[in-house]
């Protein structure tokens, strides 16, 4: 899924290095770790409601590079793994929140599960109401019940993969180009669901690390 974003800048080696001090792959996973680890203890702690708001509109301030830089090499299967893609899955709603009200009002048209329940966005689903859902999700993620936003958060990507696979189903006559593309991305968020819920599982049995 995260092929779907693009970031807003780009890092060059030398720069990346200087920030990091060059460290091997072993050193940058401890500090995704760490400062995941570190982040979540202090919020959910002591859950200050403008540091929460101000966590939850972080990127729109300043971008995704930030965040990118600490977790996106984090194993899906993890804390800063799942951190990465909760705030991924906001981006992804912000810059589109049109077509994703559409693909996943069709998702909630074909769902034959409990996901829309589970996501919880309003029905109709349109721009507002997904881009609540995205602020609602991350907002869990340190304010409630942590494992409850990751399998909102899969839900909603289970929701929008169904959405995907119809929409291209519809257009594989008329336009294989972009059907081909919506089967690639509801692949991409079935995957998702699955990190997101595997992370859950994790959050439960006090493992997430």
């Amino acid at each position: 899924m995260a092929d779907d974003f693009h970031k807003p800048t780009q890092f060059s080696g030398a720069k990346f290095e200087s920030m990091m001090g060059g460290e091997d792959p072993a050193q940058i996973s401890r500090i995704a770790h760490e400062t995941a680890q570190a982040l979540i203890a202090r919020v959910r702690d002591s859950p200050d409601p403008e540091v929460v708001e101000r966590l939850v509109a972080y990127t729109d301030e300043h971008g995704i590079d930030a965040v990118a830089e600490l977790w996106s090499r984090a194993t899906p299967r993890s804390l800063p793994g799942a951190l990465w893609r909760i705030y991924l899955v906001r981006l992804l709603i912000r810059q589109d929140a049109d077509g994703t009200a559409f693909l996943y009002q069709r998702g909630i048209d074909v769902a034959v599960t409990i996901d829309p329940l589970v996501a919880g966005a309003a029905v109709p689903t349109g721009p507002a109401e997904i881009i609540l859902l995205a602020d609602e999700i991350l907002r869990g993620v340190f304010t409630g019940d942590f494992a409850v936003a990751l399998d909102r958060a899969a839900a909603f990507c289970r929701v929008i993969g169904a959405g995907c696979a119809s929409v291209a189903d519809d257009l594989d006559n008329t336009e294989p180009g972009r059907s081909s593309e919506l089967t690639t991305r509801a692949l991409r968020f079935s995957t998702t669901a699955q990190e997101f819920t595997s992370c859950a599982r994790l959050w439960r049995s006090d493992s997430l690390e």
